[in-house]
């Protein structure tokens, strides 16, 4: 990444600055911490970041921590939200055999996850303005995971384009072609974990993370069946891929 263009670097500086400005924001609003909650969120997401798999034509790995991090949007602060998703983030950009991830393809995957959260926190708090159509909650959430999921996307289909070269449009398609239903998926499980949990608790939490692995072992066979050969058209992280 840090062979590419003089764009290419300008671009990603301003996503880092992006995600430095969400997550002063959060700090600067943060006030009640949900311990408990957090921590058992936190490693949860940890677990669900290093189910990682290949998907064909990606240049990287996708992990299954999605439904926790919309989960963590909407039952936290946003400031723990945001130490959710960078730490799992992090972790994501791991390598399974042992090594260190690539500084700025980390720091680029962490500050890509911190604007997406902090947009989708902002919608949630009511902060950003929405018609009034959406004024019920789960039309508030299907809203905040649809800005989740472009905040995502975007800035990762822009730097591809920025340093592999190609139409932008075009690398986007094929990131959503590959990553839409993941998010559905998500965003269907997280919608049901928070009502679930009122009754369920952290039992809820644990139900999702064997329902992702199911889903993280059927997505590895049908692949791993079904690769397709090509050029990749993604060396960043793109839906919760590294």
């Amino acid at each position: 990444m840090l062979s590419g263009s003089r764009s290419a670097r300008l671009f990603i500086c301003f996503i880092v600055l992006c995600g430095l400005s969400a997550l002063g924001y959060a700090f600067l609003q943060m006030h009640l911490l949900h311990y408990y909650r957090f921590l058992t969120l936190l490693v949860i997401t940890l677990v669900a970041s290093r189910l990682k798999l290949k998907l064909p034509g990606l240049n990287g790995n996708m992990s299954v921590n999605l439904p926790f991090i919309l989960i963590a949007v909407v039952e936290l602060s946003l400031f723990e939200a945001l130490m959710i998703a960078s730490t799992s983030t992090v972790a994501q950009c791991f390598p399974k055999g042992g090594g260190r991830p690539k500084a700025v393809q980390a720091v680029f995957n962490v500050s890509t996850v911190a604007v997406a959260v902090g947009l989708a926190g902002l919608i949630l708090q009511g902060r950003m303005p929405v018609p009034a159509a959406w004024l019920s909650g789960s039309l508030f959430l299907v809203l905040a995971g649809a800005t989740f999921f472009l905040a995502q996307t975007i800035p990762v289909a822009t730097i591809i384009s920025l340093t592999e070269g190609g139409s932008a449009l075009r690398i986007w398609s094929s990131i959503v072609h590959l990553s839409f239903p993941y998010y559905v998926l998500s965003a269907g499980a997280a919608s049901i974990v928070t009502t679930a949990s009122q009754h369920w608790g952290w039992k809820a939490l644990l139900l999702v993370l064997l329902v992702m692995f199911g889903v993280h072992q059927s997505y590895g066979l049908y692949f791993g069946r079904e690769e397709t050969p090509g050029r990749p058209i993604a060396s960043a992280k793109a839906a919760g891929t590294e």
